[in-house]
This record gives structure tokens, C-alpha cells and sequence, in this order.
């Protein structure tokens, strides 16, 4: 790997009053050209929070001076599907920004805050290590208005809801999330969503959706998400879009056919992705949805009855076998068990056995529904096909995003793309496999996500444009960690920049804090 240096630059004060200054000037880079999809060799020069030249620099004056050879100078990274819900715990996000990442699109799967308005303005007092734009939840206003009931709103409580979606969108959210596999999104009928989504829609919003199934009822769902982007006129994203369970696997061939044929058709589908064959998200995703209606306490008592507790077993064992569980406890592993801290890091199977029980499904359904008495726990399930991945990463219009969450070194045992999503595209992917060129990598970390949330000013480099820039070699870049030992930050990304500031120098994170709250106008 060439080393960078960082010249602090006393000439800037000592030079000739004709010589060009600068606040950073980046040397002999290869600079990502993201409308052509190409590279070229030049200069940068940054002005305040502005890319202010671009060309040959090399008697221009700076500050600081990055000498990037060898290295390529590419738009900060969007992730366009974060879950930085600690955001306030946690503001620098180091995890996100040492990966390249210099904005976030939050709030997907549902999750988004409601109201907005009071929530942006809190989180605008933070220092903030990357900007955040925001997702309105679906679910969120679901529970605000109507708890965790199985049933259709009345025409009262639709319209509170979508009252809360115009708030949203009138405070600068980017559009609406949907996490209809998970309660109480799961309880709403496709009308119930089409009508949210057209209040997005009038302000320039975008539908997320996170599909109500991913496994068996994979085809479902995506029909279902390109209908209500249809009838709600709205641009859709397929957010982390996998084929899960090994029944499945495959089923992305006949996917990305449906996304094909609905832009033929003029419908504006798109599709998010993270490059691993595992899932993250609750325990409680084995668990029928009806059962967990009413929340935690009404769980309970369903389990208190038998024929009721025996009905939910039989459809984890299901879920077990044929979806997320991918036919085996030892898929299942655990990320985060408040109750139990020595199962993070260890699977389903691995509980049975240190409980004196064989691992079979049956055994395994007990164990889930002990688990989710105890409070639940956060789960990483081993159950993408490999083929699936590349394939769907092929896809022009497949943009890289984590689906991760803030990190420490230490806190838990996260799934492994909350530090190197992105990395793992650039070093994995692009030159280890060669699934996908370089150039074409960028374009879905960089542009392809600015144009979809309107970014006008973010996402490529030109003259103008605010200074989100993310400098990384091509020959070394790579993810620090694994599912087995994942707190490790990515190596060969020595520089990021956000808004100007050096918030990564030399591979460390630095004291600078420029994030943005971003709101939609």
C-alpha cells in the first residue's frame, strides 16, 4: 500500500499573494467520475464545505494537503438503509464513517420517528460524525395511533395516520418505510399502505419497504410493493432485497425479472443490498405475527394456553425449517442477549446443547419461545444463498447499503456489516471476485443513492458540490471483521471527509464532527 502523507500546510500563510489557497488540497488522486462511471487524474481544492476547483493544483496553497497516489478520490459513501436509532448515545457513528460513509438514510423497516419535526430538532444540537436524512415509519404511527392491534384502522385512526405522514414530510423527511414483516406493520392491508404512501408521494417522498416475507412469500411481496408504488405514484426501493431460506434460493432470478418488467411498465422500483449471506434481526421473527399481537403480555398469555402454544410452536418449527432458520439451529446465531450474555456469539444449537437437549426443531421452537418470554434477543441467521447475492448485486439498479446498526468494540456481537458493508463491496466483491467492476460499485454507493433521495448537492464531485469524499486504495481496502469476531474497522480507507472536515486522518477517526440533519425541501 503507498502511504498517504498529511502536510499541514505553513506554507499557506508564507506563499505569494497571486498563488491559490485552499483548506485541503488533494494531490495526484484518482478521482471517481460518477455521471460517466469513470476515473481521471487531477487535483482537488476545498473551500469551506465546497468542493472549490478541480484540475492541476500543485502551486496551489492549503491548510492541509493529502497526497492521494495511488489512491482513488470517490464521493463520500450513502447508505441508504442505516439504523442509527442510538444516534444520540452514540453521534460520532465511527463505525459508519470509517467505512467511507458520510450520510445515512435512517428510520427504514418501519422504524422511523414520529412526530419528526421535534425529532430533528433535538438531533440537530449534536455534534454529528456524518449527515442523516430520515425515513417516516409506518410502523412507528401505527403503534402511536393504534398500539399493536391485529386489525384495519377505522376511517379516523387512517386519517391520523395519514396526518402523521404529512408532518413527517412536511418536516423534511425523505419519504415513508414499511416494515410489514414485523408488528403491527404486518397487521396492515395493502390499502391501508397505498393511502400513506400517496401523502409521501405529494411531497416528493420515496416508499421503503422492507416485504412481508423474504422467504416462501418472497414473489408476494415484491408484487405487493411494486402495486402500492404503482397506485401510490410513488419511487420504491426494495430494501435489503435477499432470497432467504434455502427454498428460496434462486427466486432472485425471477425478482429482478419483476423489477425489469415493472420499470418497462414505467414503475420506478429500485432495490437496496448488503454484501453477506446472513440476515440480522430479532428472535422473534421465527414467532407468527399473530401471535405477538397486542404485545409482549398478550404473548403470554397465548403461550399460558396449550392448544394456543402449540399452534405458534408448530410454526416456528416451520419458520425454523423452511424460512429464516435455515434448517438447522446452528444458523440461528445470537447478536445481543441482554438475559443471557454468554449466548452472544452462539447458536440456537448451541444453547440446546448446553442445555442437555438434542438440536432438533422442536427442541429449537421451545428455546425461541423461552427466549422471547425473557425479553427477546437480536439474531443473525445464516440463511442467503451466495448466487443470490452476486446476482442481485449484478443489478445496475442494486445500490449498496448496510442494514447496520451503531457499533462499539465490545457492546454485543453485531452482525459484521455494521463495520464493513462497504469495504467488503470494494475489497471482496470488486477485486478479490470480480463480481462487479470498480466503477460500477462506486455508482451504487454514490450517485445512484444521491438521485434517488434527490441529493442534489452530495454524491458526486464537481466544482460546487459539498465536500462528502471518501479517499481509499483500491489494492487494500477491505473489512476488518467476521461473523465470528466482528468488532474489527476496515483497513485501506485513510481519509474521509464530511462536509469539508477531516473526520477520518490517516485511518483514525478524528475529533471533527460536521454531520448535517439533512431535511428534505
Amino acid at each position: 500500500m503507498k502511504k498517504l502523507f498529511l502536510l499541514i500546510g505553513t506554507l499557506f500563510f508564507a506563499c505569494s499573494p497571486n498563488t491559490e489557497k485552499f483548506d485541503i488540497l488533494i494531490l495526484n488522486g484518482s478521482i471517481y467520475d460518477a455521471e460517466n462511471q469513470s476515473f481521471y487524474e487531477a487535483d482537488l481544492g476545498i473551500k469551506g464545505d465546497k468542493i472549490a476547483k478541480i484540475g492541476d493544483l500543485k502551486d496551489a496553497a492549503a491548510r492541509q494537503t493529502i497526497d492521494a497516489t495511488g489512491h482513488v478520490v470517490s464521493p463520500g459513501f450513502i447508505d441508504v438503509h442505516s439504523h442509527i436509532e442510538a444516534i444520540m448515545r452514540m453521534p460520532d457513528a465511527e463505525n459508519f464513517v470509517r467505512q467511507g460513509v458520510t450520510t445515512v438514510l435512517a428510520g427504514p423497516d418501519g422504524r422511523g420517528p414520529s412526530p419528526m419535526q421535534p425529532f430533528l430538532d433535538s438531533l440537530s444540537t449534536y455534534k454529528l460524525g456524518l449527515n442523516t436524512a430520515w425515513l417516516v415509519g409506518h410502523n412507528t404511527i401505527r403503534r402511536n395511533i393504534m398500539g399493536t392491534e391485529n386489525r384495519a384502522p377505522t376511517e379516523e385512526e387512517l386519517e391520523d395516520m395519514k396526518s402523521a405522514v404529512a408532518e413527517a414530510m412536511q418536516s423534511g423527511a425523505y419519504g415513508l418505510s414499511t416494515g410489514l414483516k414485523y408488528v403491527p406493520g404486518s397487521f396492515s392491508n395493502i390499502e391501508e399502505v397505498i393511502a400513506l404512501s400517496k401523502v409521501a408521494a405529494q411531497q416528493g417522498g420515496i416508499y421503503t419497504s422492507h416485504l412481508r416475507e423474504e422467504g416462501l412469500g418472497l414473489i408476494e411481496g415484491v408484487q405487493e410493493a411494486i402495486q402500492i408504488g404503482k397506485e401510490a405514484g410513488i419511487p420504491i426501493v426494495l430494501t435489503h432485497h435477499k432470497a432467504i431460506g434455502k427454498p428460496m434460493w434462486g427466486a432472485s432470478t425471477k425478482t429482478l425479472a419483476m423489477v425489469d418488467s415493472a420499470r418497462n411498465l414505467g414503475i420506478d422500483v429500485m432495490m437496496d443490498q448488503y454484501p453477506y449471506t446472513a440476515s440480522s434481526t430479532g428472535l422473534s421473527v421465527l414467532i407468527p405475527t399473530w401471535a405477538m399481537a397486542g404485545g409482549q403480555e398478550e404473548f403470554k398469555k397465548r403461550i399460558d394456553d396449550p392448544a394456543t402454544r402449540k399452534k405458534i410452536k408448530e410454526e416456528i418449527m416451520f419458520n425454523i425449517e423452511y424460512d429464516r432458520g435455515g434448517a438447522d439451529l446452528a444458523v440461528v446465531q445470537f447478536a445481543n442477549v441482554s438475559w443471557k450474555p454468554d449466548l452472544n456469539g452462539k447458536t440456537l444449537k448451541d444453547w440446546a446443547i448446553e442445555k442437555g437437549l438434542e438440536p432438533t426443531f422442536s427442541n429449537g421452537a421451545e428455546l425461541v419461545i423461552e427466549g422471547q418470554l425473557n425479553g427477546g434477543a437480536s439474531c443473525i441467521f445464516h440463511a442467503i444463498g451466495e448466487e443470490d447475492v452476486k446476482r442481485i448485486m449484478r443489478h445496475p439498479l442494486a445500490m449498496v447499503a448496510s442494514d447496520g446498526g451503531l457499533a462499539k468494540p465490545g457492546q454485543g456481537h453485531p452482525h459484521p456489516r455494521s463495520y464493513g458493508t462497504f469495504p467488503r463491496v470494494l475489497g471482496h466483491y470488486v477485486r478479490d471476485e470480480k463480481v462487479i467492476s470498480l466503477e460500477l460499485a462506486l455508482a451504487k454507493m454514490t450517485s445512484l443513492p444521491a438521485d434517488r433521495l434527490g441529493l442534489s448537492d452530495r454524491g458526486y464531485i464537481k466544482v460546487g458540490m459539498l465536500a462528502d469524499i471518501t479517499i481509499f486504495d483500491p489494492e487494500t481496502v477491505d473489512e476488518g471483521g467476521t461473523f465470528e469476531d466482528p468488532h474489527h474497522y476496515p483497513v485501506g480507507i485513510p481519509y474521509v471527509i464530511v462536509n469539508g472536515t477531516i473526520t477520518v486522518d490517516q485511518g483514525e477517526m478524528t475529533e471533527n464532527r460536521a454531520g448535517r440533519v439533512l431535511r428534505k425541501k
